[in-house]
């Protein structure tokens, strides 16, 4: 072997070896880059960018506003972001004005659009009798949704809504009837047809949640 050719098998190898290290050096930042981005996500409130369309028919955006979470004595950790609803199917053109929405879950004609925040495992206390201060600020805050909520099962509920539920940020855990649980995290979503169910966060770290709500007219049955 000539001289030209093992120095070229040499200088190979060691440029081979530096890429590896750079690529695992370039892997890890951006894993790092990646963490940190969702650290920050998880840590500001939203921005909600609303659009809709001006006398003359051009495209504008409304608003541009992070949106400040609503928060409940009750439920000490939780947040909560309504972001958009109606009670009845939408009309266009739109100027952007928001719908009125009184109650936290829609009329069967209606959505809603949101985001709520569970807090770590590590952080939630026992649970106590709320008082009756604390139901009155649940009622004005989120009205309407304290009468779906099971007194005896914490968490679990049942509307008439079909739900469209995506991980944003986090893992938490869906239960269903009988103890059925599936583990989502991140990027993984939910079709929630009406179903009696329950979110529970078991790490150490909060959730974020976004949700879509349907509403459903649902039959009796025997």
């Amino acid at each position: 072997m000539s001289e030209t050719r093992r120095t070229f098998i040499k200088n190979a190898g060691v440029i081979s070896a530096l890429a590896a290290g750079g690529l695992k050096v370039a892997s890890a930042s951006l894993k790092k880059a990646a963490e940190n981005v969702a650290q920050t996500t998880s840590q500001r409130n939203p921005l909600c960018v609303v659009t809709g369309q001006n006398k003359s028919g051009k495209s504008i955006i409304a608003s541009h506003a992070p949106i400040q979470p609503v928060t409940v004595a009750m439920m000490p950790g939780y947040e909560f972001y309504r972001l958009w609803g109606s009670d009845s199917r939408p009309a266009l053109p739109s100027d952007g004005t928001q719908p009125a929405q009184p109650q936290f879950f829609p009329s069967k004609n209606g959505f809603r659009f949101g985001m709520f925040t569970l807090p770590p495992a590590t952080s939630a206390s026992a649970q106590q009798p709320p008082t009756p201060a604390e139901i009155d600020e649940m009622e004005q805050k989120l009205p309407g949704a304290l009468k779906f909520l099971e007194a005896d099962h914490p968490g679990m509920h049942t509307t008439d809504t079909v739900d469209f539920d995506v991980v944003v940020f986090g893992e938490v855990v869906l239960e269903l009837d009988d103890g059925a649980e599936v583990v989502l995290k991140a990027g993984d979503c939910v079709i929630q047809n009406g179903t009696r169910h329950a979110w529970h966060n078991r790490t150490s770290e909060k959730c974020v949640i976004a949700f879509s709500l349907l509403g459903a007219d649902r039959q009796q049955t025997t």
